[in-house]
């Protein structure tokens, strides 16, 4: 017990080592761009206060969108997912796969789920003992499952999901402007330390780097974040890009999409004016289970009974749909 307690604690502190490292760039090119350009390179008063200002704000929004995406727990499925004793009792004595799936369909009849495993197996967790909501996913490294479940990113130490998708699609975008903003800035200063016209003084290497490390960065973030606007458009997670979810009628890639207008207000919210603040505005925040309604796609996916059919161990199917929107359901 006690070397893998000491392994698991070793494990933890190095992820934060990704982070370290974000922090640690970051912090120097604060330092870099206020101090050795504006304070010591700059000569025009203006172009100073303009540079500053600008920095500064791009700065605040970077910040403040990188921390909300590491410090905001991951969201849980709510209790209601996990099976009572007498049922988590009876699971765990069973040794037959087709009772231990007559026991999670009988627990799951009255729960908002619509998807399935490729074998049409209701979706359980053994790990944290509870019904796998729709879009949610047990994440290895956090050891938990999480609702609407996108990634586990090592640069934010945190699984990206329901709870902070925004905040992640904030940064990203944040992390794109700062980038752009330092590289254009820093560009004429780039120039003019190739054709010596800066003083001979330590701050032109400073200069010179932050201009490498702002345009590399643009240029490995603008595609990662251009990938997760497709995905916001069409509102499907990285998971889902690689496995279809699968509902009743089979699996389907667009099962969750209400056209890109509706698909943008499940990360954004309904709010435009908090669009672009990394504060939690995703719909459905306060209502469990949103009533709009679902797409042609889903309507052919969804629409019948809403009784789990009971046919055989080898052809378990899911709860059908009552017209209700599925896509945060699962959150509380």
């Amino acid at each position: 017990m006690a070397p893998s307690h000491v392994l698991k604690c070793c494990q933890k502190v190095l992820a934060w080592v990704p982070v370290a490292f974000i922090a640690l760039v970051v912090a120097w090119s604060y330092y870099a761009y206020v101090v050795e350009l504006c304070v010591f390179t700059i000569s025009s008063t203006a172009e100073k206060v303009v540079y500053l200002v600008i920095f500064h704000l791009s700065f605040v929004m970077f910040v403040w969108s990188y921390g909300k995406t590491i410090f905001t727990s991951p969201a849980s499925p709510s209790n209601e997912f996990c099976l009572s004793k007498a049922d988590k009792e009876q699971y765990e004595k069973e040794e037959r796969p087709e009772s231990q799936q007559e026991i999670l369909r009988r627990a799951a009849k009255d729960l908002p789920i619509y998807t399935t495993t490729a074998s049409r197996a209701i979706r359980y967790c053994d790990r944290c003992q509870l019904i796998k909501p729709d879009r949610c996913h047990h994440c290895s490294a956090c050891d938990i499952c999480v609702l609407k479940m996108d990634h586990h990113c090592p640069w934010v130490n945190n699984c990206v999901g329901f709870s902070n998708y925004k905040f992640f699609l904030l940064f990203l975008m944040y992390s794109l402007l700062y980038c752009l903003f330092v590289a254009a800035t820093v560009l004429q200063y780039f120039i003019k330390f190739w054709t010596n016209e800066l003083p001979d003084t330590h701050a032109k290497f400073h200069v010179l780097f932050l201009f490498f490390v702002a345009a590399m960065f643009f240029i490995s973030i603008l595609s990662l974040f251009s990938y997760h606007c497709w995905l916001v458009g069409k509102n499907r997670s990285t998971i889902e890009t690689f496995r279809a979810p699968t509902f009743r009628n089979g699996p389907d890639k667009n099962g969750f999409s209400l056209g890109c207008s509706k698909n943008l207000r499940e990360v954004f919210g309904d709010e435009k004016k908090y669009w672009l603040l990394p504060i939690f505005t995703s719909s459905g925040a306060n209502q469990p289970f949103p009533t709009r309604p679902l797409s042609e796609s889903q309507n052919r996916l969804l629409a019948s009974d809403s009784q789990w059919v009971e046919s055989g161990p080898e052809d378990e199917s899911v709860k059908s749909g009552t017209k209700k929107h599925i896509i945060v359901s699962l959150e509380s």
